[in-house]
């Protein structure tokens, strides 16, 4: 798998490949690839000190399309110790999705640093974990997956260790926090509860604070969703690297069954 998930145009353009696609439809593309494109856009935006892109929410406006998008980025609100900036993914002239970063002047605070989560057993530990074989390939296949804990092919928490088979743009080594927001929108599917044949659990959004810049190429996704009974759930994720906890991720869902939803076999839902 030598192509990336997006090849460069030029004056913020992108074509994104096969490999962008979401399980849930092929001609949509999974939003941890679009989530890392507008991080990457939010990291161009110029600093005058070392800082930290410390809480970005992407606003997920509509669905991605496997079509030509533009990203832009620009500073909201400078300051010396804190700033905001903001960025938008477009595609056809219609804005898809849209961010927001806090990004906070760093300093030493080793000697304070607690409250992390437990580590998670080791990578080399794992064995390759399996996604629903009736969901789409693409973005799924162009990530290696081995299992922490739990199994994602049965419904309820589950962990997992990801990392990219190819970079996020064509020519470019993504940086450790493009690395960190292309798997963060997975939280739901990792930790998924419902079958997907019958049901719809697509987050509106997605929001990632930063404890620290992760190491290496490996993103330990740690995730559990709860479903509420007027159709919104949310689905948190603890996110890791090899060495520890870098994050926490959240993405509020929409929950709603499928218009074609059929009962399972021998379960009356008149």
């Amino acid at each position: 798998m030598s192509e990336a998930f997006y090849l460069p145009r030029g004056d913020g353009r992108y074509r994104p490949t096969e490999h962008t696609a979401g399980p849930w439809s092929p001609d949509s593309q999974h939003f941890g690839p679009p989530s890392a494109l507008l991080v990457r856009e939010l990291e161009g935006i110029p600093a005058e000190r070392e800082m930290l892109l410390g809480r970005v929410t992407v606003e997920i406006l509509g669905p991605a399309p496997l079509t030509e998008l533009t990203v832009r980025a620009g500073l909201e609100r400078p300051g010396r110790s804190v700033e905001l900036l903001s960025a938008e993914l477009s595609a056809g002239g219609r804005v898809v999705a849209k961010a927001s970063g806090w990004r906070f002047a760093t300093s030493d605070t080793t000697e304070v640093a607690e409250g992390f989560a437990a580590p998670l057993t080791p990578v080399e530990d794992c064995p390759p974990a399996d996604w629903p074989a009736t969901w789409n390939d693409g973005y799924l296949k162009a990530m290696e997956w081995r299992k922490i804990s739990g199994r994602i092919t049965e419904p309820g928490p589950a962990a997992v260790w990801a990392r990219q088979r190819v970079p996020l743009v064509d020519g470019e080594k993504p940086s450790p926090l493009q690395r960190l927001f292309t798997v963060a929108d997975s939280g739901n599917g990792t930790s998924n509860r419902l079958d997907m044949r019958e049901w719809l659990f697509i987050n509106a959004e997605l929001t990632v604070h930063v404890h620290r810049e992760p190491v290496g190429e490996w993103i330990g996704l740690d995730a559990d969703t709860v479903l509420g009974p007027q159709g919104v759930g949310t689905a948190t994720s603890r996110l890791h690297d090899t060495s520890g906890q870098v994050g926490t991720g959240a993405q509020a869902l929409l929950v709603r069954a499928r218009p074609d939803r059929r009962p399972a076999a021998g379960q009356d839902r008149s």
